[in-house]
C-alpha cells in the first residue's frame, strides 16, 4: 500500500494534496504531476510504502528533480520505488545488473536458468540486489527547508510526519492523510 502526497510551497505557506500515482510510469510523469500542482514554486512529493521505505522528490520550477530514497533496496522492489532508484543510480545499476547476469554462478551451462526459474524473476532479483539497502540520493534535499542531513538519515517509521513538521507543514499534510 502506497501513500503519496504533494506539498506545494506558495506565498501563503504550504498547501497539501494527496495524489494518485496510477498514471505514473516514469519520473517524467511524476514531475509533470508535481508541476501541475504549482507553477514555479517548490513542490515536494512524498511517496511511502507502508514502513518499508519512503521517497522524496523535490521539484523547483523547470530544474531537474532532486530525489532521496530511505532504503534503495526496498524501494527497488516496488514499482514507484524502482522509478526513483533507477533515476538516482542510473547506468551504475544497469551496468551492475548486466555484469551479474553474465556470470555463470549457478552451475548450469551457458548461464541457462535452473528448472522452474524464469529470466524475468532472475533479472528483477538481481536488479534489487544491485541497489544498496541504505539511503540513496540527495541527502541535502531538505537542508535549506529546515531538515539537516543527520535528521533526514535518522528518520524511521513516521518519517513523512516528521518531515512535514520540520517544514512547518504538519497540519496541512495531516489533513490529506
Amino acid at each position: 500500500m502506497y501513500f503519496a502526497a504533494l506539498l506545494a510551497r506558495t506565498e501563503d505557506g504550504w498547501e497539501a494534496s494527496d495524489t494518485e500515482l496510477d498514471d505514473v510510469e516514469t519520473l517524467s510523469d511524476l514531475t509533470e504531476l508535481a508541476r501541475e500542482a504549482s507553477d514555479d514554486d517548490t513542490v515536494i512529493v512524498f511517496i511511502e510504502q507502508e514502513d518499508a521505505w519512503f521517497g522524496i522528490v523535490r521539484i523547483e520550477g523547470e530544474e531537474d528533480p532532486r530525489i532521496y530514497v530511505s532504503d534503495g533496496a526496498a524501494a527497488a522492489r516496488s514499482s514507484y520505488g524502482e522509478i526513483l532508484t533507477r533515476e538516482i543510480l542510473g547506468d551504475d545499476v544497469d551496468a551492475l545488473v548486466d555484469e551479474l547476469e553474465s556470470l555463470d554462478l549457478d552451475g548450469t551451462e551457458d548461464g541457462e536458468p535452473l528448472d522452474g526459474d524464469s529470466d524475468d524473476d532472475e533479472t528483477t532479483g538481481v536488479a534489487a540486489e544491485a541497489v544498496p539497502a541504505a539511503p540513496v540520493g540527495d541527502r541535502l534535499i531538505l537542508a535549506d527547508l529546515g531538515m539537516s542531513t543527520a535528521d533526514l538519515l535518522a528518520l524511521d517509521s513516521d518519517a513523512l510526519a516528521e518531515i512535514a513538521d520540520a517544514l512547518g507543514a504538519a497540519e496541512v499534510l495531516e489533513a490529506v492523510r
